[in-house]
C-alpha cells in the first residue's frame, strides 16, 4: 500500500486523529518540564545539582514504582479512561510546582509531594497509551500510526523546548510549569473524546494472577528482556546527564538556560527527522538496526565533558534524537505485533519499569558525582557506561536476528 494511501487512511480515522491531537498536545506540556523544572529549582534560594536530583527523583521512583499497577489498571479499565485521568492529575500536580516556584522559597518536601504525584499520573498513562494504539490503528497501520504519533510527539518537543527555554528566561520556571500544567488539561479534555472501548484482559482474574501472566509475556522474549536491560542502564546515565549535569555544565559554560533549550531543541528536530525515516524505511531485523543506533546517545554526553563548543553538542544531540525517534518507532511497532493485545499495556508496563528502574539512582548520584569528580569527568563516565550498554545487547542472538512481521493479505483486505 502506497504511503499516501496509508496516510489518507490514518487521517480518515477520527479516533487516531483525536489520540494523535491528544498525545501531541501532552508531549508539548511534557516539554515544557526538563527546561522549566531544572533552571526554576537551580534559581532557588540555595538550591544546588543536590536539591534538583532529590525533586527529580521523588518524580521518578513512583514512576518505576507504580508502573505495574498502571500496566494492569491499563488492561483491566477502558485505556482511554485510564489516560484521561492520568493527564489531568500531571496537569494539576505540574501546575502546583508552577505555583509553588512563583510565590517564594517552597519547602522541598512540598515540592517532591507534586512531583511524586505526576510520577504516579505517568506511570497509568504510559502503559495506558501504549495499549490504545493497536486499539485505533489497524494492524497493518501499525507502524504508521506509532510514526505519526512520534512525529507529533517530536514537533511537540522541539517547539515546546524553544517555548519553555524562552518563558523561563523571560517570565521564570513558575510561568512555563503553569502553561505545562495547563496543556496536560487540554489533553486531558481530548482524550475524553476517545472511544472507551471495553477490558481485554478478564475481569475474573486477580491483579496479582494477571502481573504474573504479564511477566510471563515478558520473559519468553529474548529480544525484549535484554533490551530493556540495556535500556535500564542507558535511561540511568542519561537521566544523570540530561537532568542534572548537562545543565550544571549548561549553566556554567554554554549561557544557562537558553544553551541548554538549544542542546534539548537539537535533539527534539533530530526526532522529527527519526521519525521520518521511519514512515519509509522497514527494515528486516527491526530491533537489529534499532539498537545499532543507540551508540549515538553517547556522543553529547562525551563532549559535554570534553568542553566542546555549543553548536558541537547540539549537532551530537540531533543525531542522538533521530536514532532515539526512530528506535522508538520500531521498537513500540515490534512488541505491538508480537505481544498479545489483551497483555500488551502489562508488557509495555514491565518494559517501562525494566527501562526506568535505575533512573532514580541515577539521579540521586549525579549531585554527589558532580561534588566528587566534577560534572564533566562525570559526564565522561556516563557516555562510557552508554556505549558499553549497547554492546552488551549486542551479544545476544534475538536481537540481532528477530525479523519484522509481515500482515497477511487478508487482514489488510479485512481492515480496508
Amino acid at each position: 500500500m502506497p504511503a499516501s494511501s496509508q496516510t489518507r487512511e490514518l487521517r480518515a480515522n477520527p479516533a487516531f486523529m483525536v489520540l494523535l491531537a491528544a498525545r501531541t498536545i501532552s508531549m508539548l506540556g511534557m516539554s515544557f518540564a526538563p527546561v522549566a523544572l531544572a533552571f526554576g529549582i537551580l534559581a532557588l534560594p540555595g538550591a544546588d545539582a543536590g536539591t534538583l536530583s532529590i525533586v527529580l527523583a521523588a518524580q521518578t521512583i513512583p514512576l518505576v514504582v507504580f508502573m505495574l499497577v498502571g500496566g494492569v489498571i491499563a488492561d483491566r479499565h477502558p485505556r482511554a479512561l485510564v489516560l484521561r485521568w492520568g493527564q489531568a492529575f500531571t496537569a494539576v500536580a505540574w501546575a502546583a510546582v508552577g505555583v509553588m516556584l512563583l510565590f517564594g522559597n517552597p519547602p522541598l518536601w512540598l515540592l517532591c509531594t507534586a512531583a511524586a504525584v505526576a510520577g504516579m499520573a505517568g506511570a497509568t498513562a504510559y502503559p495506558a497509551l501504549s495499549g490504545i494504539i493497536p486499539d485505533v490503528v489497524p494492524a497493518h497501520l501499525l507502524q504508521d500510526g506509532n510514526a505519526w504519533l512520534s512525529m507529533g510527539a517530536s514537533a511537540a518537543r522541539f517547539a515546546g523546548l524553544v517555548a519553555s527555554g524562552a518563558v523561563v528566561v523571560w517570565l521564570g520556571g513558575g510561568w512555563a510549569m503553569v502553561v505545562a500544567g495547563a496543556l496536560y488539561l487540554i489533553a486531558a479534555v481530548l482524550s475524553g473524546f476517545l472511544p472507551r472501548g471495553g477490558s481485554l484482559a478478564r475481569p475474573e482474574e486477580s491483579p496479582l494472577r494477571q502481573l504474573r501472566d504479564g511477566w510471563g509475556e515478558f520473559r519468553s522474549r529474548q529480544w525484549l528482556f535484554i533490551c530493556v536491560l540495556q535500556w535500564a542502564v542507558m535511561l540511568m546515565v542519561l537521566q544523570a546527564s540530561q537532568g542534572v549535569l548537562g545543565p550544571v555544565v549548561a549553566k556554567a559554560e554554554l549561557g544557562g538556560a537558553a544553551g541548554w533549550t538549544f542542546v534539548l531543541a537539537g535533539e527534539a528536530l533530530g526526532a522529527i527527522l527519526g521519525v521520518a525515516i521511519a514512515m519509509v524505511w522497514r527494515p528486516r531485523r527491526p530491533i537489529f538496526v534499532a539498537t545499532l543506533l543507540t551508540f549515538g546517545a553517547a556522543a553529547p554526553q562525551l563532549l559535554l565533558g570534553f568542553s566542546a563548543p555549543l553548536w558541537i553538542v547540539v549537532v551530537a544531540a540531533f543525531f542522538m534524537g533521530i536514532g532515539f525517534d526512530l528506535f522508538g518507532v520500531l521498537w513500540m511497532t515490534t512488541m505491538q505485533h508480537e505481544v498479545p493485545p489483551e497483555s500488551l499495556s502489562r508488557v509495555a508496563s514491565y518494559d517501562a519499569l525494566g527501562s526506568l528502574m535505575l533512573g532514580p539512582i541515577g539521579l540521586l548520584l549525579a549531585g554527589p558525582a558532580a561534588t566528587l569528580f566534577g560534572p564533566h569527568l562525570a559526564l565522561i563516565g556516563t557516555g562510557t557506561i552508554s556505549i558499553g550498554t549497547t554492546l552488551f545487547a549486542l551479544a545476544f542472538p534475538e536481537v540481532r536476528r528477530l525479523r519484522a512481521r509481515t500482515v497477511a493479505a487478508d487482514e489488510v483486505a479485512e481492515a480496508a
